[in-house]
């Protein structure tokens, strides 16, 4: 009998010291609190489109605009939500062509099954939180052109550029492209969201030309804090979710993205109290937006200084590209997606290459840390950006202008959307 267990504990140290059991061990296996944590988190970004986005959006538009201006944010969310799971996610995240674009063997999540992983989490888990991010960056844009762009022509729009810009970028940088072999540093969205979406809004406000009237009187301020709130809510999904774990970076990325969305609403706040000596509700929300954006591509790099300093620059540099830049400028980037998003992400983007702390993450190490070539890795990443998403948002416009009219007719403008486009009002006016 001795001898029996004596052979029996025998072949299971054997089996154990075997490299065939070592790859067992080592191989991704499914973590409940994870995928827990992620299920919260897609629901958090979702939660940033629709309601979050959608009423900003609309507080801000005109009332005759209100209806027309929410319709396109929930509109692009069903859109992206068919596409990115018809052909987005495998293009993005599916192998890599030349640093480019990914593969298209996984077209309608065809061998995405309920018990393929994604790291920690489930395959099919993953695919839905990054098709939030999709959609929102293509609706961040519509705020550019509201009030004068036809409702088809932003669903043209909303399909062309998710399929042509938002997915090649996103594989560039998240789907094992050439900017990630660079070492461009992206943790929740700078290029591929905000710098991406801000240069869009800023060529296609350009191209459709200003509208009748260019003044922002927002209908229902009380929408837009709601709205604001929302997305301050959902940004932590966003940020902290790209962690893709229940872990300490994911908090980390959560009190630094609290913290900077704080201190930019402050340094808004501030500097516009200092030269119009009036504090605007406006103010601090907008001041918000441009925190929640700088800090996104940091979030998982930046310690709490870092988060703090970048919060700080967001601000102050992004009240002045909304009411000193785009009046010299003379674009009609309606709802300031490029003053705020575009100016911001390109902040964000940058300082990361200066903050980003090897204590937080190993995969990020900054300027301030003894690596000046990140910081050159991330100006060159943002300017790729910029080109392409330049070139190609033009591109598609001119495409679209081909087979339809961008803007709507004047008398329809004049009247306003929400009755010529959809025969719907909010309001009785």
């Amino acid at each position: 009998m001795k001898k029996t267990i004596g052979l029996i504990m025998a072949m299971v140290l054997f089996l154990s010291a075997s490299p065939l059991f070592a790859e067992a061990e080592g191989a991704p296996k499914l973590d409940t609190g994870d995928t827990a944590w992620m299920i919260v988190a897609t629901a958090l970004v979702m939660l940033m489109t629709v309601p979050g986005l959608a009423l900003f959006y609309g507080g801000l538009a005109k009332r005759k605009d209100v209806l027309n201006t929410i319709a396109m944010s929930f509109v692009t969310y069903c859109l992206v939500s068919l596409l990115w799971v018809v052909f987005g996610y495998s293009a993005t995240f599916s192998g890599d062509i030349a640093g480019i674009i990914g593969y298209f063997d996984k077209i309608f999540l065809q061998g995405v099954t309920v018990s393929s992983l994604q790291g920690t989490i489930p395959e099919v888990l993953f695919v839905i939180f990054q098709l939030t991010f999709a959609a929102i960056t293509v609706a961040l844009i519509s705020g550019a052109y509201i009030e004068r762009i036809k409702f088809s022509a932003w669903v043209l729009f909303s399909i062309l550029w998710m399929s042509l810009v938002y997915v090649p970028v996103a594989h560039w940088v998240w789907g094992g492209g050439f900017l990630a072999k660079m070492g461009a540093l992206d943790f929740a969205g700078g290029t591929v969201v905000h710098i991406n979406a801000g240069i869009a809004a800023l060529v296609g406000a350009i191209i459709l030309g200003k509208r009748k009237n260019t003044l922002l009187v927002p209908n229902n301020l009380t929408l837009v804090a709601i709205g604001a709130a929302l997305l301050w809510f959902g940004w932590f999904g966003f940020n902290a979710g790209s962690a893709v774990a229940s872990n300490g970076l994911a908090a980390q990325a959560f009190i630094n993205t609290n913290t900077a969305t704080a201190v930019a609403a402050l340094s808004w706040m501030f500097t516009e109290w200092a030269i119009t000596k009036k504090p605007t509700l406006l103010g601090l929300a907008s001041g918000m937006i441009a925190g929640l954006v700088a800090i996104t591509p940091a979030a998982g790099f930046v310690n709490i200084v870092g988060s703090i300093i970048i919060g700080a620059i967001a601000g102050f540099i992004c009240y002045f590209s909304v009411t000193s830049l785009k009046p010299k400028l003379g674009y009609d980037d309606a709802l300031d997606v490029f003053g705020i998003h575009g100016i911001a992400g390109i902040i964000g983007a940058v300082l990361t290459g200066v903050f980003a702390d090897p204590a937080i993450n190993e995969a990020g190490k900054g300027l301030l840390y003894g690596n000046p070539e990140q910081l050159w890795t991330q100006i060159i990443a943002v300017a790729i950006t910029i080109l392409y998403t330049t070139v190609m948002t033009a591109l598609i416009f001119l495409v679209i202008r081909l087979f339809m009219k961008l803007r709507v007719a004047e008398d329809e403008e004049l009247a306003g959307l929400d009755s010529t486009a959809h025969s719907e009002r909010a309001y009785n006016l």
